[in-house]
């Protein structure tokens, strides 16, 4: 499955869900998304009150990314895959009118949507960007933190994301995302699934994988903290619509797929050490 297949299947998926927005039901097609067992319940009444309805309708995360750390007044925050732009509204609202909360999206449609919340909340200190997650359109060190919400596992080249955040982050900028994570060995048929895939399931790193991957890119500080692991009948509810043997497999996935928060930091600058700064 190549990077653009991927691309491509996504940008349909998530283009689908913005354009259904206000045309009855929840938010547009299930797979995460609309009350399914992975993304509902991740936000509290208190978060949600004050944003405009149509981005809360298109919270399709994993997680609150926005409760996984502190935001000072002032920061830079980039959250990476910003969809409807809810994690992007609630992290303005912590940096304050002196910070600045950048959302990164792909999709014509949801940056759209995205675009249209933001002036609806009043959101002076957000700027929404077209971009993708593995090429991401900022300068070198200039965030202070990085969020993302169930996006990164639909990416096909995790390298090159995990790269690029530690590029854009300063020295000492922290990571912060929500994320799907496996836990042992699926079976094959989910991994082949493009359904699964745009549906935050098929192109999740084992938590290993994941925490080796961010040592690898140079951070440190990394934890993978699963929260949220599903049973059979979870299992049930997010292959239902994917065309397979939903018998035969959700037996095979039980407790092997979670949501997990994912922490880690760069490293802060080294300190020089004489005439010339050590190596």
């Amino acid at each position: 499955m190549s990077t653009s297949q991927v691309h491509d299947a996504v940008r349909e998926k998530y283009g689908e869900i913005a354009r259904s927005v206000g045309k009855g039901g929840c938010c547009g097609p299930s797979s995460c998304g609309c009350g399914d067992p992975i993304t509902s319940n991740l936000y509290s009444d208190s978060e949600t009150n004050d944003l405009p309805a149509d981005a809360v309708a298109v919270s399709l995360g994993c997680g609150n990314p926005t409760a996984l750390i502190e935001l000072l007044p002032g920061q830079t925050v980039l959250d990476l895959g910003s969809g409807g732009g809810i994690d992007v509204l609630l992290s303005a609202k912590r940096v304050g009118p002196s910070g600045k909360v950048y959302g990164l999206d792909m999709t014509d449609e949801m940056l759209a949507l995205a675009r249209e919340n933001q002036r609806k909340a009043g959101a002076n200190n957000v700027e929404f960007l077209k971009g993708t997650i593995e090429a991401i359109p900022l300068p070198d060190q200039s965030v202070d933190v990085i969020i993302s919400n169930c996006v990164i596992n639909l990416s096909e080249d995790k390298d090159a994301v995990l790269r690029e955040a530690f590029r854009v982050l300063k020295p000492g900028g922290r990571f912060a995302v929500s994320d799907v994570v496996i836990r042992g060995a699926v079976p094959s048929e989910i991994r082949r699934s493009m359904e699964l895939w745009v549906g935050c399931v098929a192109g999740a790193l084992e938590e290993e994988e994941y925490a080796a991957k961010l040592k690898g890119a140079g951070f440190e500080s990394v934890e993978v903290e699963p929260w949220r692991v599903y049973q059979i009948d979870d299992a049930r509810a997010f292959l239902a619509e994917s065309g397979i043997d939903v018998d035969q497999l959700a037996p095979q996935v039980d407790g092997k797929i979670a949501s997990a928060f994912i922490r880690a930091r760069r490293p802060e600058a080294k300190s020089c050490c004489g005439p010339t700064c050590c190596s």
